[in-house]
């Protein structure tokens, strides 16, 4: 049966199989029955946690309520108000609500060096200056056993985590027996930038702040000890203090569920991400819904008491009367990468705000691209793919990376030589909004292959190469970048070791890599370049938002080249909001 008023023309094989099980596990006369589960199916596969009933027509959403496979404490669908879930996806949502309601009401009475040790790591907070953001954040992080940090590239999230692992490290009565602290990230990129960030702030803290704070972050999978399936792999209990979770905007429910149901009670959990960037791959975003309000801060009198006591700062503008978990949310404001004015400022907010005309204005004031000139943020207008400006704009990029390829082409490689190649290579990126097509991924890599004079395919001395799946024993994770070099025993790929140093695997060894020339925005997520090329497809495509167009500029540090061969598609993709259904935003 093809389910009606469910856009058939567009259903997966999976989204037709849950239909044809439900009908041979319990037959329903009525097609709007199925068309209901087909829907549901649908959304899980475009990354909703549930069908948002209200978005239905009215035949279709009355339905609801007659479903049979909603009855009883095991049935395969769920009916929660509004919303129409898939039971595991229910229950995943459940089990996140329980858990931050449990964690939000642990006692956990803030410690009393908290204002002393506040003070020397921020200063003592002065009236009528603006909040420091992070100093609030530490506080508020000492108070309770779950916070959230949220804010845009260069806030200081990291720079944050640092001064609180410092603050809650410090604490006196512990010096014997210090925090059990664990880091993480969702991906293997994301854990690597985490623990180097803290690394290098760490350096920056008084000596005697600096002690027992750890510099190694682990990929979530690793931590939660995820080998096969979310839902078979037993959940661990960790035994830690503290847990700290950066680019929490990329997990998915299940794996929030699981995080939250693996970190005991008496531990802290701190999650930090830019609510506004691209959500999970997989169903859910957590980190965005969780976070939806936290421009707005709805502090309560009584946070807005106790901030003012513990850290000097007056946030009376951000008042208001939030729940629980809003007063354990903070967003930090203040951005140190890029300057008010600054053009990839500019453009970051103009899109983050939806804004189609004032990025349409901004569009029609950047300068061309030109090799001679260094703008923050400039364009190019590609006629077609064999525009000579951008094999012009690749080899610059990449000019400096290939002139340290040139004497490794033919010779040996060191380990200093890869690591600085490998550097070299980091500084410039090409991201693409789409695998696909013309302008994707997978067109790009071999065209700009081809522009620098490498073979297409096979391995061969300067292919650099993305990890596309962990891989526990040779300890590379989703997202690792090598570069193929000769090396003593012939080619091998050189790998960051993240102690400074590089570890050569065997090309043979490596069945899950790709070219990675170009990559596509969602796989950048945890990663910064000195120059980003955000190439754009020539029309609109579904994955086109403004969440992936911020999350592309935002990878750019210094400078930003947007290539867009339709100026109309650019400013169709701003207008472009994801709205992903789910439950957790009332929270």
């Amino acid at each position: 049966m093809s389910p009606p008023m469910a856009e058939a023309d567009t259903l997966t094989g999976l989204d037709r199989a849950l239909v044809a099980f439900l009908q041979e596990v319990q037959p329903s006369p009525d097609p709007l029955h199925s068309a209901l589960a087909a829907r549901v199916s649908q959304q899980f596969g475009l990354g909703h946690a549930c069908l948002d009933l209200a978005s239905l027509p009215p035949e279709l959403r009355q339905s609801a309520a007659s479903l049979p496979w909603i009855e009883g404490p095991n049935s395969p669908l769920v009916l929660d108000g509004a919303r129409l879930y898939l039971r595991r996806n229910w229950q995943a949502e459940q089990s996140i609500r329980a858990s931050i309601a449990a964690r939000l009401a642990q006692p956990c009475p803030a410690p009393v060096y908290l204002t002393e040790t506040l003070s020397q790591l921020f200063g003592a907070g002065q009236s009528g200056t603006a909040p420091d953001w992070q100093k609030v954040a530490c506080a508020l992080a000492a108070r309770k056993r779950l916070t959230l940090i949220t804010g845009g590239p260069g806030t200081g999230k990291t720079t944050t985590v640092v001064r609180l692992l410092a603050l809650l490290q410090s604490d006196p009565e512990r010096q014997h027996t210090p925090l059990r602290i664990a880091l993480a990230a969702p991906t293997g990129k994301a854990a690597a930038r985490l623990g180097e960030s803290i690394a290098s702030a760490l350096q920056k803290l008084p000596e005697h702040l600096q002690q027992h704070i750890p510099t190694q972050a682990v990929t979530l999978h690793k931590l939660l000890q995820v080998r096969s399936n979310l839902t078979q792999d037993a959940v661990p209990g960790l035994a830690v203090d503290l847990v700290v979770v950066d680019e929490a905007s990329m997990i998915d429910l299940d794996m929030m569920a699981r995080l939250l149901a693996a970190v005991p009670l008496s531990a802290s959990l701190v999650l930090l991400g830019d609510k506004d960037q691209l959500a999970s791959v997989e169903a859910g975003a957590v980190m965005g819904q969780l976070c939806a309000e936290a421009d707005l801060g709805r502090y309560t009198p009584d946070t807005l008491a106790w901030l003012a006591k513990t850290t000097g700062a007056d946030v009376s503008a951000w008042a208001g009367s939030g729940s629980a978990l809003a007063q354990q949310t903070v967003m930090l404001r203040l951005s140190h990468r890029f300057a008010g004015d600054s053009g990839i400022g500019q453009w970051a907010r103009a899109v983050n705000a939806g804004d189609v005309v004032g990025v349409e204005k901004l569009w029609r004031q950047a300068p061309g691209w030109q090799a001679t000139t260094a703008t923050s943020v400039d364009r190019l207008q590609p006629g077609q793919l064999q525009d000579p400006r951008l094999t012009a704009l690749v080899k610059h990029g990449w000019k400096t990376w290939l002139q340290t390829l040139q004497p490794l082409k033919t010779s040996e490689c060191s380990d200093a030589q890869a690591l600085a190649a490998l550097q070299e290579f980091a500084k410039f990126q090409v991201l693409c909004a789409v695998r696909d097509g013309p302008w994707g991924v997978n067109n790009l890599n071999q065209r700009i292959a081809g522009s620098l004079g490498l073979p297409l395919e096979g391995w061969y001395a300067a292919r650099p190469v993305m990890v596309t799946r962990n891989d526990y024993n040779l300890k590379l994770m989703n997202g690792d970048i090598g570069l193929c070099l000769n090396h003593t025993r012939g080619l091998r790929v050189a790998f960051p070791d993240g102690q400074g140093g590089v570890r050569w695997v065997l090309p043979a060894r490596l069945d899950a890599v790709e070219t990675v020339f170009a990559m596509t925005v969602h796989k950048s997520q945890g990663s910064e370049f000195d120059h980003v090329a955000l190439v754009l497809p020539d029309r609109p495509v579904a994955v086109l938002t403004r969440e992936l167009l911020y999350t592309g500029m935002t990878r750019a540090m210094a400078r930003l080249t947007l290539v867009v061969p339709q100026a109309g598609v650019l400013l169709h993709a701003v207008a472009v909001k994801v709205l992903r259904s789910g439950g957790l935003a009332g929270l």
